[in-house]
């Protein structure tokens, strides 16, 4: 919007909007564009300074607005207030304590912070501190919005509305409160995902390309990209990016990476990392042993489901894409046994069922429908998360084959005199350890079938083979993850993730050359053989899985 142009109005308009029902506590603080109809001015409330672009609409604002501009072609209509004052920050820079709720993990929130970034601040505390703390506040400083209303943007129905920068062709409609934030659309003309609904209460947040509607309650918290918050949800200093969908529930200290859903009522997250995370109905954590206050917190790994009414007392660590049932009051660390079920005893205690979900016709679904369902895409606008959707990857592999070592090991011992086997506070059934050797292997000749050309290993550098972890959905390397830690500048360590992102492929491929042994490597004739019992297995529960819905099918007929 050129404000060159933009004049104080004349005594006549002066007149004419007193006429409409306005009033200002000085006409001569507002200025206007040449081109604006004042006809669609009536019942404001004008206080301090005011740019008003052309084909504005303002209608019915009694407690005010003032000290912003107001981009061309805004709707604004039935609002309490609008107001800003001077050195709001509008929920920029606003600290929010993730996992730890004493705040000794705090996430500084920015417009366009991504997942990976906010996992580095949570799970490395210092790095901010250590390395980047005066480029970081001037980075901080850089990012602060604007006050103003911006082009096409529509605020209709709603109660007060005090700092909060609403961005380009956002949606504002039935909000009760709104309060020190901001809500941008990064999107292309018309293709906008910023939403606020009905019943919205929010205070010190930021919602980027993000939709929270129907009565959820926001205190601290970013809302990222393609991320739903409805139905009621209540979330205090939590973070929720790509795609995550919360209803119903609550969250309090939660880093919910891309793809965390929870849509059940009496839900409860609370100090945990979470991505591509399912929460079934009731589902609920603890971190407070009434002790030293809520210190506890822990992480479900990529791809965890918790079953309806599953409890997890934190400190816990849930390895990757495992299913979580029952009562676990024992601090279980399962990552190095993925795709587990993990169930509760009557004490407490964690059973484990290794490899148990490899044999799911609904994981490899899950793997086709993520990208599917990208509500990000074709909304021409940058994606700030970086996501890797792979099921099997370099490091669930590489969990798969330290499992297959531990269980080798576990099984040179003896059972417990309840025919248990114990590890690091989990039980065993030796059956169930023999049977996840076989699967864990078959899953990783899958694997390897997927990635090697012709079933051909590539040529190794004899090095050590790099450790790869899941950093907030982007799977990287231990090195890059250290180069990223000693850049000098979120700008640097923000391209260093772009590379790692966009040379996965080589580095993976780098990676199975230096991982898999001779032992591995003497069985390429075999490997699509065994992909195909993995493929089998699949099958094979599937076709279980569609008979025994076809009986429930047959039972519940008229």
């Amino acid at each position: 919007m050129n404000k060159k142009n933009f004049r104080n109005l004349t005594s006549e308009e002066v007149i004419q909007l007193e006429k409409q029902g306005c009033k200002a506590q000085d006409w001569q603080k507002i200025k206007i564009s040449p081109e604006l109809n004042l006809r669609y001015i009536e019942n404001v409330k004008f206080q301090g300074f005011l740019l008003i672009g052309k084909d504005v609409v303002l209608k019915d604002i009694p407690g005010g607005i003032g000290n912003c501009v107001i981009n061309e072609g805004a709707h604004i209509n039935n609002v309490f207030c609008i107001l800003f004052e001077e050195g709001s920050r509008h929920g920029v820079g606003t600290q929010i304590s993730v996992l730890d709720e004493t705040g000794s993990r705090p996430v500084t929130i920015y417009p366009g912070i991504s997942s990976q970034i906010a996992t580095l601040m949570a799970r490395q505390p210092g790095w901010i501190k250590n390395k980047l703390e005066t480029n970081f506040d001037d980075f901080i400083e850089s990012k602060i919005t604007s006050p103003e209303i911006g082009e096409k943007a529509v605020i209709i129905n709603s109660g007060p509305i005090l700092n909060v920068h609403i961005g380009r062709e956002v949606i504002v409609e039935g909000a009760t409160r709104l309060l020190n934030g901001s809500i941008i659309n990064n999107a292309g003309e018309g293709k906008g995902l910023a939403y606020v609904g009905t019943g919205v209460d929010a205070e010190n947040f930021i919602i980027e390309d993000g939709s929270v509607k129907t009565k959820a309650i926001l205190e601290n918290c970013y809302v990222g990209q393609g991320v739903e918050i409805a139905k009621g949800f209540t979330a205090h200093d939590s973070l929720f990016f790509a795609n995550s969908t919360l209803e119903n529930g609550e969250s309090n200290s939660v880093l919910a990476g891309p793809y965390s859903v929870s849509v059940h009522k009496s839900t409860l997250l609370i100090g945990i990392q979470t991505s591509f995370m399912n929460a079934g109905s009731g589902s609920n954590q603890s971190n407070h042993m009434y002790k030293l206050g809520p210190v506890h917190w822990g992480v479900l790994e990529r791809g965890v489901k918790t079953s309806s009414g599953s409890y997890l007392m934190l400190g816990a660590k849930i390895g990757a894409f495992s299913l979580l049932m029952g009562s676990h009051k024992t601090h279980p660390d399962s990552s190095m046994f993925p795709f587990s079920y993990l169930f509760g005893d009557e004490r407490g205690a964690t059973v484990v069922v290794p490899a148990a979900m490899l044999r799911s016709c609904g994981l490899m679904r899950d793997e086709i429908k993520w990208p599917k369902r990208d509500r990000r895409l074709k909304r021409k606008l940058p994606l700030h998360d970086l996501i890797n959707f792979n099921v099997l990857n370099p490091a669930s592999v590489d969990s798969m084959l330290k499992a297959i070592d531990t269980i080798e090991e576990l099984l040179t011992k003896p059972s417990d005199d309840d025919l248990f086997m114990r590890f690091k506070g989990m039980k065993f059934r030796r059956a169930a350890l023999e049977r996840a050797t076989w699967i864990y292997r078959i899953a990783i000749f899958k694997y390897l079938s997927q990635k090697l050309s012709d079933n051909k290993f590539p040529q190794g550098k004899n090095g050590q083979p790099e450790e790869w972890l899941d950093l907030g959905g982007l799977i990287i390397t231990r090195s890059c993850l250290n180069k990223i830690l000693e850049a000098e500048n979120i700008t640097d360590a923000e391209a260093l993730l772009k590379e790692a992102h966009d040379n996965f492929d080589q580095l993976e491929l780098q990676w199975i050359a230096d991982r898999f042994d001779e032992n591995w490597k003497s069985q390429e004739e075999q490997i699509n053989i065994y992909a195909k019992k993995f493929d089998d297995m699949v099958e094979e529960d599937k076709e279980e899985y569609l008979k025994m819905l076809d009986e429930e099918t047959k039972m519940l007929a008229l």
